[in-house]
């Protein structure tokens, strides 16, 4: 039982993925809307068992470790996927009725293969474990078949992704030729060294992982897949890949370069600046909802770098709570936009005029996602740019600091414009604004989460000093 324990979350997801399999044979008809509530069910017990999870060290030899970073990374997993399965539910495309099986088999296989990433320390397993992840996600961005923008998305996903993974292969073959191992321990020994070939490898391994996170300039991607696929996929794919790979990093560039982890300094601190400068300036025109939740999220990412140049156990920490921020505050603007695009028919952000006066408590809602996207107090996003402000500032990155000070006010505009929209333009209809109760309890999970991380973050913020100290 104990060679099991390392296991027992991805032992559950494998069982609940053959319960959505069989039940795919099994269901007859065009609506299967009942495998949607087994596989929304499944994971949140998950979920629940994730949340009483204890480390249990390392199995497959090593490969595959237990520890405290790896059960933090998929608790934030589980929650993500519940709260955009649970949105999920209300989807009214004949397609996610009749394929319900397919949708679901996708998503939870991306899910495992986040899961996995997590605990990898070995770089095949890694590589394997993102692949995984990956491969579902452009079948889902292309999900509507018959509609030719989600098809066109889809492929310029897959088209980028497989470069990106093809980068990234090709610096991990270095790594090991190099260090002779797979293993990151073996290859934290190995750079005491100031081997050409490892560091090539290294800097070949961060562009594939800039592709996975979408930071600038191997971003192009996001724009298009989030405008073109199914909203509640899209809120989901926002936040949970971009985790996954945060810690992916993490294992690899402080875990696997031991003592020379401060060494990526420079690049990350020069990848956080091209990031936020670019994510913002490109949200500043957007009238697509959507687009512009994309480059803000693109933003988002590079004030997670920020944390991630400040390379110590406090920086890494500070992403980690920052991630768990953004997974209710992103995931909620998303679910929003979902639930007024299906009243209104339309994602631009003049559909959001006057909706206080139409549906105050869903405008106020929005408010609180955009002022935690924004970085306003006393909500979660003001303690995550707060915190890795901090990070950064404590190893002498003040102009980093000062520069994504700057940003974070130009980001303002666009976060406020779509406020001013809600609060004081007039409606151009009247009457409430209809929202599913599976999506209406999205909406309020995550507002939930965006206000009690705002008013008490210590809990989280000590639980990511925790497992970010080991690492270093």
């Amino acid at each position: 039982m104990s060679a099991l324990a390392p296991f027992v979350l991805e032992a559950g997801l494998g069982l609940l993925l053959l319960l959505v399999f069989v039940a795919g044979l099994l269901a007859r008809g065009e609506d299967r809307r009942g495998i949607a509530w087994l596989a929304t069910g499944g994971v949140l017990v998950l979920g629940i068992v994730a949340m009483f999870l204890k480390p249990a060290g390392a199995g497959l030899g090593g490969m595959f470790v237990q520890d405290g970073l790896a059960i933090f990374a998929k608790r934030v997993f589980l929650a993500a996927t519940f709260i955009g399965l649970l949105a999920g539910l209300s989807l009214t495309d004949r397609a996610f009725a009749r394929r319900a099986a397919e949708y679901h088999l996708l998503l939870l296989s991306s899910l495992l293969g986040m899961m996995v990433l997590a605990s990898a320390r070995d770089l095949i397993l890694l590589f394997l474990a993102f692949e995984l992840m990956s491969i579902p996600l452009y079948v889902l961005a292309g999900f509507l078949k018959q509609d030719a923008t989600a098809v066109e998305a889809s492929l310029k996903f897959f088209l980028v992704g497989s470069v990106s993974s093809a980068v990234m292969a090709y610096g991990l073959s270095f790594m090991y030729g190099a260090a002779g191992s797979t293993d990151l321990a073996k290859i934290a020994a190995a750079t005491a060294g100031t081997d050409p070939l490892l560091t090539l490898g290294l800097i070949a391994a961060l562009v594939g992982f800039a592709f996975k996170i979408a930071a600038f300039p191997f971003h192009m991607w996001v724009p298009d897949t989030y405008e073109a696929a199914s909203t509640p996929f899209v809120a989901w794919l926002s936040v949970a890949p971009k985790a996954a790979g945060f810690v992916a990093v993490f294992r690899v560039y402080f875990e696997g370069t031991g003592e020379r982890a401060a060494a990526w300094m420079p690049a990350a601190a020069l990848l956080a600046t091209v990031t936020m400068l670019a994510g913002n300036l490109m949200a500043l025109p957007q009238q697509n909802t959507k687009r512009l939740l994309a480059y803000s999220g693109i933003a988002q990412i590079g004030y997670m770098l920020v944390g991630l140049a400040a390379a110590s156990a406090s920086g890494t920490a500070m992403v980690l709570f920052y991630l768990v921020a953004y997974v209710f505050g992103n995931m909620g603007a998303f679910l929003v936009v979902e639930a007024l695009a299906r009243a209104e028919g339309s994602e631009a952000t003049a559909a959001f005029r006057g909706l206080a006066q139409r549906s105050p408590l869903l405008a106020l809602a929005m408010l609180l996602f955009l002022l935690s996207l924004g970085g306003i107090p006393f909500v979660a996003g003001f303690w995550a740019k707060l915190y890795v402000f901090w990070a950064a500032a404590e190893r002498g990155l003040y102009w980093l600091v000062l520069l994504g000070a700057i940003l974070t006010v130009v980001a303002l505009f666009y976060y406020l414009m779509v406020a001013k929209r809600m609060y004081i333009e007039p409606p151009e209809r009247q009457g409430r604004v209809p929202v599913a109760p599976t999506l209406a309890l999205s909406v309020a999970l995550c507002a939930l989460g965006v206000v009690i991380l705002g008013l008490y973050p210590k809990a989280v913020v000590m639980a990511a000093l925790r497992v970010a100290a080991p690492l270093f």
